[in-house]
């Protein structure tokens, strides 16, 4: 094949342009994104019961919703959430492969089975399904800059113009509003609805009569009298405007001409649907919309198109009226991609540079450096076809590649200036001679890196996409390049290179004429040395291979050592802050501590704060009117150089700060790499109540659990993800007294619900838009248990009867949020491992812990715990594996069982610089290690091929016996040896000292790879021979498969 392009090489420059314009057209195409969809697609139902108590929700909505929640395909596990505010929400999640399309038609259908079942609040308020990511792209918050807008104005402003144009933009999936429209609000007064003989009740149908639209027909409408002149539409009665047209509403009138209005119980007025968020922007009233992305969507397209469409709007905004972008994370996906590209770039000057060094000359320098973009630009062209995304790892994969990938031009390169210096062919010649030498060494190397990464691609879960990611690109990379290594390349080196006399180097004459001659000769004399070094270490083998043994037992322990984790943490330039006030508290005692945090940040961080927006009744772990949250977003990457400016400390300093902070607890926390899914790192468990024991037994064995889990040393920052029980009022309403004072219970509960849950009755206009009307009691007469006396229930004889002659009241213990599991009770646990021990270990230990609870409790994995239940047991079956398929593509291409064991054995060699290298940095043995291991493992058994396969062949063609053939293959091949490993290692050299955004996963990468490098050449040359040399004197070749082997050798 290689001969079939070095007579055409105008057909090898077409194939090459052709590839070229396949991945440039492609790269346009691809989607940006900081990471690929890791996490596996969940679907989220919503339902709103206004009033309802948590146990009423789950009992009425939530359950329902769940039992009919069957037959759905790829479901993993369900988790449902009800709350005291009467929120119910049915988080299904599937796994990593389903189509999110497909699994938000299928749960919609079976929702519209439920749909019917539920309570006719419920229907009226919606139930809706969406497609769900567990994080906010970007977080805008609308402020008013001359402070004419209260919040809630910018709230209605936000809702009513600016919410639907975002969510139609291309890619938006959710979008969350931190604040509510406005709404008709009938605020009620007891003492006067009592004194005018009329109940909440009364007041609910006199609004839905009077507040509706009519459908009345026509003038003249068909079938007509003959000889009608004309048709008019006939309006009577529509939907009422303003609060003075409410006001008016007549709720009784008598023959005598009294008449009584809405006015005369009611105070009416324009104000929010919903008082449960308070929004803030740096101290300021704002209103605020979290958007998260839809599933497969480009991260940073979104963020420009959402900037722009706002930039759009901007015109028609009230006076005064500003947007910011206090929450952005599109920032640092963008500048960790471009920092990868700079790193490419580097990589591939810093690779040049090296070749330069040793080939001395321009046109062979250029041979290698052509087919790294074919080589790129055709690896982005299979990823198109294989769907993937230009994200952080990709481009990782890139860059490894192209240590990788330059390597098969040098071999070829090379070895042709060796055969033309040496043998003074011309070099077109040369090359065919080249070749014949090489091409199966080629072959082998790409098999075997291939091999390497391949088995990677199988991984399940949410590690597996991970994985994937590096796997197809590498992978892809590598078949190209040697693809281009037997094309493209030996086309270019007939056709560039110039001839050259027998004897003599390229380098001679020329600028650096007398540097390369220099060179040259150190570098004769160190190889002259290294032989005989080789030689010395063959002579004293079993000294040399008890050396090896204790190199693999330090790697042993090390390994051992080394803390595990998920992916480097990031400076990403924003942070989070929660607070959480205790069980009851208002949201005005919430504010209080809000601004705290607000002054902490403003004041304190000045120098490295950007914007605060925070949220009153907003939190990750639910909303109520004690929780807060806090989005920071810190200054450029470039204003935050000096140290002590970075993300983490500044959460710590936050941390001590916010410990003074005694009415709440307020956390500072950075916001996990991969931000889907959850802080990664520890554990989520599920504690259910399999056996219907009731809620105090579940509360029951979580405190026991908790007390055992903070005894255990493998365990710590065990911590239950809920709320508190918290205290509830009950209300015993005696259904006999009521009945014998002509009550009915009906009229009771509707009293309730209207006076203190306050109920939606229909919808008015408002400037054009369609929005709500609520009846409640007035603030004044629902804020302590006494004020239910003031509300009364009008009989069957008309006259007014108080709650307290039918109803007394007691407190109780009650839980604000419950929560289940696939379909059962359940408690959210989350914690981590003791440092030093593994996540796998913890979890051994909770496992433990369950064992001793009481029966009837039971427990499933969620979150990463249930990707690493699934996924750990993997991974060293594929270590295993991918060892496994290196040998076989060894012994194939060898012909030998024995040999490939000599490639085997180098493998641990590198694997020891890289755990040195990482432990030095204080790195953890996390996804990205990993994947530089087998980079690693790739790289040395590389070397180990050049080696073997020459030794190989000067035994069998030249006839030498097993160590002289050993020592002129290390001495021909030292140089493309330190070549191409010096060209990989400098490769990832930029990877591994890069600073600023995006840095932790570059130095997690890089310092593992180039360490393993270092180590992989430096041990790897010496060890090699002498592992080659002691399994051929083990195993010898039979006699027969010597003599038959040069007649072979000559037919090719």
């Amino acid at each position: 094949m290689a001969r079939f392009f070095i007579d055409r090489p105008i057909f090898a420059w077409v194939i090459a342009i052709v590839i070229m314009l396949a991945g440039a057209l492609s790269i346009q195409q691809l989607p940006v994104s900081q990471y690929p969809s890791i996490a596996p697609p969940a679907i989220v139902i919503n339902a709103r019961y206004p009033g309802a108590s948590a146990k009423a929700v789950e009992d009425s909505v939530t359950q329902i919703i769940e039992q009919k929640m069957t037959g759905l395909d790829g479901l993993l596990y369900m988790k449902s959430t009800s709350d005291s505010y009467g929120n119910a929400a049915v988080t299904l999640t599937f796994s990593a492969d389903t189509d999110p399309d497909i699994a938000q038609v299928q749960v919609q259908n079976k929702m519209q089975t439920a749909l019917p079942l539920l309570p006719q609040p419920v229907q009226q308020q919606g139930v809706t399904v969406a497609k769900s990511a567990a994080n906010f792209l970007m977080v805008v918050g609308f402020v008013s800059e001359d402070g004419t807008q209260s919040g809630t104005d910018l709230s209605d402003f936000l809702v009513s113009s600016v919410q639907d144009p975002l969510s139609r933009v291309e890619g938006v999936g959710e979008v969350q509003v931190f604040g509510s429209q406005y709404a008709m609000r009938v605020w009620l007064d007891p003492a006067k609805l009592t004194n005018f003989r009329l109940t909440p009740g009364d007041v609910r149908q006199a609004l839905q009569a009077q507040n509706a639209e009519v459908s009345a027909g026509q003038l003249g409408g068909t079938p007509a009298v003959p000889g009608q002149g004309f048709t008019a539409t006939i309006t009577a009665q529509s939907r009422l405007q303003t609060a003075e047209q409410f006001e008016d509403i007549l709720l009784r009138s008598s023959a005598q001409g009294g008449e009584v209005r809405l006015r005369d119980v009611a105070r009416v007025e324009i104000g929010a649907e919903n008082y449960g968020t308070v929004a803030r922007f740096n101290g300021q009233p704002a209103a605020g919309v979290g958007i998260r992305l839809a599933s497969g969507a480009n991260a940073l397209d979104t963020a420009t198109a959402v900037r722009a469409r706002l930039d759009d709007m901007q015109r028609y905004f009230p006076a005064g009226v500003q947007y910011v972008v206090p929450y952005d994370t599109t920032p640092f996906v963008k500048i960790s991609i471009q920092s990868v590209v700079m790193t490419l770039i580097e990589a591939v000057v810093l690779v040049f540079l090296v070749m330069y060094l040793f080939l001395q000359n321009l046109r062979a320098t250029l041979i290698p450096t052509m087919a790294i973009p074919v080589v790129l630009l055709g690896t982005f062209g299979l990823m198109a076809a294989f769907g993937f995304s230009i994200n952080t790892l990709t481009m990782f994969g890139m860059v490894l590649a192209i240590g990788l990938l330059v390597d098969d031009a040098i071999v070829v390169v090379e070895n042709v200036e060796r055969v033309m210096t040496e043998e003074g062919l011309p070099p077109k010649e040369a090359t065919k001679r080249s070749m014949d030498q090489i091409t199966s060494a080629l072959i082998g190397i790409g098999l075997v890196l291939s091999a390497v990464f391949v088995p990677m691609a199988f991984f399940g879960g949410s590690t597996g996409v991970i994985y994937r990611q590096f796997s197809i690109t590498i992978v892809s990379a590598m078949a190209l390049s040697v693809l281009v290594a037997i094309v493209f390349t030996p086309a270019l080196c007939a056709t560039m290179l110039k001839p050259v006399q027998q004897g003599h180097g390229h380098g001679e004459g020329g600028l650096l004429g007398g540097f390369f001659t220099w060179f040259n000769r150190s570098f004769d004399r160190s190889t002259r040395r290294y032989e005989s070094a080789v030689g010395g270490i063959l002579k004293r083998s079993v000294r040399f291979l008890a050396i090896y043994l204790a190199i693999v037992a330090v790697l042993g322990l090390l390994f051992m050592r080394m803390p595990t984790s998920f992916l480097p943490e990031e400076d990403q330039g924003v942070m989070f802050n929660q607070v959480v006030l205790p069980a009851g508290a208002t949201q005005e005692r919430t504010l209080e501590v809000l601004k705290k945090v607000e002054d902490h940040f403003l004041e304190n961080e000045k120098d490295t704060v950007r914007a605060i927006f925070t949220v009153a009744g907003f939190s990750f772990g639910g909303s109520g009117q004690h929780m807060g949250i806090g989005f920071v977003n810190l200054k450029h990457w470039d204003e935050r150089k000096a140290p002590g400016m970075d993300v983490k400390s500044v959460a710590g300093r936050a941390m001590g700060a916010f410990s003074q902070i005694r009415e709440a607890m307020v956390f500072a926390f950075v916001p996990p790499a991969v931000i889907e899914l959850g802080t990664s790192g520890g554990f989520t468990v599920q504690m259910q109540d399999r056996s219907g024991l009731g809620h105090d037994a579940l509360l029951a064995a979580r405190n026991q659990f908790l007390g055992m889990a903070a005894q255990d040393p493998r365990l710590v920052g065990v911590r239950p993800n809920g709320q508190e029980d918290m205290p509830e009022l009950k209300l015993d309403v005696d259904h006999a007294r009521a009945g014998a004072l002509g009550l009915s219970i009906a009229d009771i509960n509707d009293t309730l619900a209207t006076a203190w849950g306050g109920s939606y009755v229909n919808d008015f206009l408002d400037r054009g838009r369609i929005k709500k009307v609520y009846l409640q009691g007035d603030a004044a007469a629902r804020m302590t248990p006494e004020d239910l006396d003031q509300w009364f229930v009008r009989n069957k004889a008309g006259d007014m009867v108080p709650f307290s002659a039918f109803a007394s009241s007691h407190w109780t213990y009650g839980s604000p949020r419950l929560e289940r599991f696939n379909g059962q009770p359940s408690m959210e646990l989350l914690g981590q491992a003791a440092p030093g021990l593994s996540s796998g270990e913890a979890m051994q230990a909770v496992e433990e812990i369950m064992a001793k609870l009481p029966p009837g409790i039971g427990y499933d994995w969620s979150g990463t715990s249930y990707e690493e239940r699934r996924s750990g047991s993997q991974a060293p079956a594929l270590y295993a594996l991918s060892l496994l398929v290196v040998f076989l593509c060894l012994a194939a291409l060898y012909e030998s069982w024995s040999v490939p064991f000599a490639v085997m054995l180098v493998v641990p060699l590198g694997v020891l610089g890289a755990l040195m290298a990482a432990t030095g940095r204080g790195l953890s043995n996390d996804v990205y290690f990993q994947v530089g291991l087998l980079a690693t493992i790739g790289l040395s058994s590389k070397n180990a091929i050049l080696i073997v396969e020459f030794a190989k062949a000067q035994m069998e063609e030249q006839g030498k016996d097993l160590v002289s053939a050993t020592l002129a293959a290390v001495r021909m091949r030292l140089r493309p040896i330190l070549m191409t490993s010096l060209a990989f290692g400098f490769g990832v050299l930029p990877l591994a000292i890069a600073t600023g955004a995006g840095a932790g996963s570059q130095n997690a990468i890089g310092t593992g790879v180039l360490g393993g490098t270092i180590s992989a050449t430096l041990l790897g040359i010496f060890f090699v021979p002498l592992f080659y040399v002691v399994i051929k004197r083990i195993f010898p070749d039979k006699s027969g498969a010597a003599a038959t082997a040069p007649a072979a050798q000559e037919g090719r």
